[in-house]
């Protein structure tokens, strides 16, 4: 019906409005109200506007590092006039501080976002049930499932236009399919990582040789360069009998049961995983199988000091700093605690050698206490891990700091100049957005393949050796740190890093890569629920 015939008969055409019209048709309407000198059925329309704001439903998963990606989406979401709600396993502070805190912290910098904790069901799974934190989780997540369908039930009648999950929480799909209600995952991941996923399960047939047989015999992709099987996430490199390996590649085999999947990247800085993906060749598991739609969305980083008060005491530091002065090393809370008291030791003194500017995050060693290991309260004894007299030398052109910092704003500070990272991939995203080179350090989960990509497709880093053998000697930390902050090579770094932080910008911005998939992502959600 023509929009003038809406304007003729406004209140015999709301039933047709509420139904065809987009949010952003509605407050076109509620204007020519005004215009129109109807204030008071204007006021009516503004409140049936609102009621018809169709949401997406955010699913994330029980990591921070997948949690705070997903929520960013939100950002744009909102931007895009659709209302936000994310639906939260609540692990409590005793199973996990960091996560309960995180939670805290993404929901008060984000009001709009309505954020529910769903009800705690009863004898909860602990990781030591399981022995191992994929099994637990993907058990959390499906003893989950009747609590995320009553949440959705209990939202208006067709009100909600997609439900996002986190990429390993697959189970909940099932929930969404039960209920009609179009359904993507969120990959915190790369797209290489996507490719090498939907890759995995039907790579090796029956008699041949495990990816753990492999050893560091390379094994190709079509998404990244050839690297060593040994680089694959350990639930792979398990004996294909055992409980681990069977739940990771039935996890893997699902990736191509959404009705989409989004990806935290930005198509330019994976042109070959990108290209590998929209391959029609490239099929999992052959030709009876399609890859669904991909949508590499990531959104901007949130911005300096989101969702907090108080400035930390090691921006403070950084001010009194010269500009591009400041090596940054941070491996985030799994990274930090995995390191040996040998291999910080290792660092200090090589920090200590290369002569300059610092500043570190230190978490103590694990020491097999896995309980620790989520608990960002835990103390560290700075002067009992670190050598004799380093905290004193250094006083002044280094700062040591335990558990946390404020990463983003870190990066983002004019003091600092290069990044030493476990390279997970939301760090290697917020140090590329800042325009830092990286020094790659990886440790666990996908990180081995993140720094291929890094180093040999993007050339936003350089390895620090030593990793794959468990030390990285004092004289590799003194040589890689004074290689990026002093020569030739750390400036070509630099620039590399400086473009690819251009090209994020623009992919965020309207008419930008990012932003139209966005927009892809939403219509077909669209068209999906008018099936």
């Amino acid at each position: 019906m023509p929009l003038a015939l809406y304007i003729i008969y406004p209140l015999q055409c709301w039933q047709q409005i509420n139904s065809l019209l987009l949010p952003e048709r509605h407050e076109l309407y509620c204007r020519l109200c005004i215009e129109l000198g109807s204030i008071e059925h204007s006021e009516t329309a503004r409140k049936k506007t609102q009621a018809m704001k169709k949401t997406i439903v955010l699913y994330p998963g029980l990591f921070v590092s997948h949690l705070v990606p997903m929520m960013e989406l939100a950002d744009v979401l909102l931007e895009e006039g659709y209302a936000v709600t994310a639906a939260v396993i609540d692990l409590t502070l005793d199973q996990d501080a960091a996560l309960a805190a995180t939670v805290d912290r993404v929901a008060a910098a984000r009001p709009p976002v309505l954020v529910r904790r769903l009800p705690q069901i009863q004898d909860s799974p602990e990781v030591a049930d399981y022995g191992d934190a994929f099994l637990w989780y993907i058990e959390v997540v499906r003893r989950y499932n009747e609590r995320l369908r009553e949440f959705l039930c209990s939202l208006p009648p067709r009100s909600v236009h997609a439900v996002v999950v986190d990429a390993p929480s697959t189970a909940a799909l099932d929930v969404a399919r039960e209920l009609g209600v179009p359904a993507y995952t969120f990959f915190a991941s790369n797209a290489s990582a996507v490719a090498m996923f939907l890759q995995l399960p039907w790579m090796r047939a029956e008699g041949q040789p495990s990816f753990k047989e492999l050893g560091d015999a390379p094994i190709e992709f079509h998404s990244v360069p050839p690297m060593p099987a040994s680089y694959l996430m350990r639930e792979t490199l398990q004996v294909s009998e055992s409980e681990l390996y069977k739940a990771m590649m039935n996890t893997m085999r699902q990736n191509v049961e959404p009705d989409g999947i989004l990806v935290n990247t930005f198509a330019s800085l994976e042109a070959r995983a990108v290209a590998a993906l929209r391959d029609p060749q490239v099929r999992p598991g052959g030709e009876e199988r399609r890859t669904p739609p991909i949508y590499y969305v990531r959104p901007r980083v949130a911005g300096a000091g989101a969702g907090t008060k108080e400035k930390h005491e090691c921006l403070a530091w950084l001010d009194t700093q010269p500009e591009h002065s400041v090596l940054f090393l941070c491996f985030r809370s799994i990274g930090a605690a995995t390191h040996s008291e040998e291999q910080l030791r290792e660092v200090a003194i090589g920090l200590q050698k290369s002569g300059h500017r610092f500043l570190w995050v230190v978490q103590a060693p694990l020491r097999g206490d896995t309980q620790r290991l989520f608990d960002p309260r835990a103390d560290v004894d700075l002067d009992g891990l670190l050598p004799d007299g380093f905290l004193a030398s250094t006083e002044g052109r280094g700062l040591v700091v335990k558990h946390w910092a404020p990463q983003v704003e870190v990066l983002r500070h004019r003091a600092t100049a290069a990044f030493v990272t476990h390279c997970g991939w939301n760090s290697t995203l917020e140090g590329i957005a800042a325009g830092v080179p990286m020094l790659c350090w990886p440790m666990y989960a996908e990180q081995k393949l993140n720094k291929v990509v890094m180093v040999e497709e993007a050339g936003v880093g350089v390895e620090m050796s030593g990793w794959e053998q468990g030390l990285v000697t004092v004289e590799e930390v003194e040589a890689k740190v004074r290689l990026v902050m002093e020569s030739e090579e750390g400036e070509r770094l630099r620039a590399r890093v400086a473009a690819h932080r251009v090209a994020a910008t623009v992919a965020c911005k309207a008419g930008g890569s990012s932003r139209a998939a966005f927009g892809h992502f939403l219509v077909d959600a669209a068209c999906l629920g008018r099936v």
